[in-house]
């Protein structure tokens, strides 16, 4: 009865309780990262789904970019800061290039990511970060990063919505960490490649947004080669 009256004498008034609006400029988009490097080779893959929540944008779209002849990117998360990302390391390539008249090499372009990702660190780029290539040596190197650029170089790194579950059969198969008595084999290119489409399918078995489609890129010091590995598609 009195709620009726208020409406009456004020009826510009709702008695409805506040709404909250609110605005996310980021969202998940799935998809997984590895990146393994050897004494001449590294090889980084990727799936090529691209997802949000329980909806799949793309099936086709490869989260491996060529910054270099010898260095890639391998990156997850939003997509929209993927993009973003992508371009302007590409940019600042090109500046280098024109400027020196040579290629930046695969260390300088790790520094020059980490450099990229602090410059944002109070409104990061939402991305899940493997930078592998050849160095100086010509040994094989991969590097991780976190959202604000500190970065580490590996051997092995997985990076993306499955990494908890690859990381440890990384460790167990390359790393052989917590094993006694274990022949520590040399990696071949071969093996790695071998190793990362095994990951993958146990990959596609649990985590639902990564799947469809393996972009493989193996890098030497003679070339590139890339291959496809189709995964499960459900």
């Amino acid at each position: 009865m009195a709620t009726d009256m208020k409406k009456r004498i004020y009826p510009e008034s709702t008695m409805e309780l506040p709404m909250e609006h609110r605005f996310d400029p980021y969202t998940l988009n799935g998809g997984t990262v590895v990146g393994i490097a050897g004494d001449n080779f590294a090889v980084l893959a990727g799936d090529t789904r691209l997802s949000e929540g329980f909806m799949i944008h793309s099936r086709d779209t490869s989260k491996i970019y060529k910054l270099t002849e010898k260095t890639f990117l391998g990156t997850s998360g939003f997509q929209g800061d993927i993009l973003t990302l992508t371009r302007l390391l590409n940019a600042r390539l090109t500046m280098y290039e024109f400027e020196h008249r040579k290629k930046m090499s695969a260390t300088a372009i790790a520094q020059m990511l980490s450099t990229v990702l602090y410059y944002r660190r109070f409104f990061p780029y939402y991305t899940f970060n493997i930078l592998a290539g050849i160095d100086n040596d010509g040994k094989g190197c991969i590097y991780s990063y976190d959202a604000v650029g500190n970065y580490e170089k590996h051997t092995y790194h997985a990076s993306g919505t499955a990494s908890s579950m690859l990381q440890p059969l990384l460790d167990s198969q390359v790393g052989y960490l917590n094993q006694e008595g274990v022949r520590r084999v040399p990696l071949t290119i071969d093996k790695a490649t071998t190793l990362i489409k095994d990951v993958f399918i146990s990959a596609t078995e649990r985590d639902m947004y990564t799947g469809d489609n393996l972009h493989i890129v193996s890098i030497t010091a003679d070339g590139v080669q890339e291959d496809h590995f189709p995964l499960r598609r459900d």
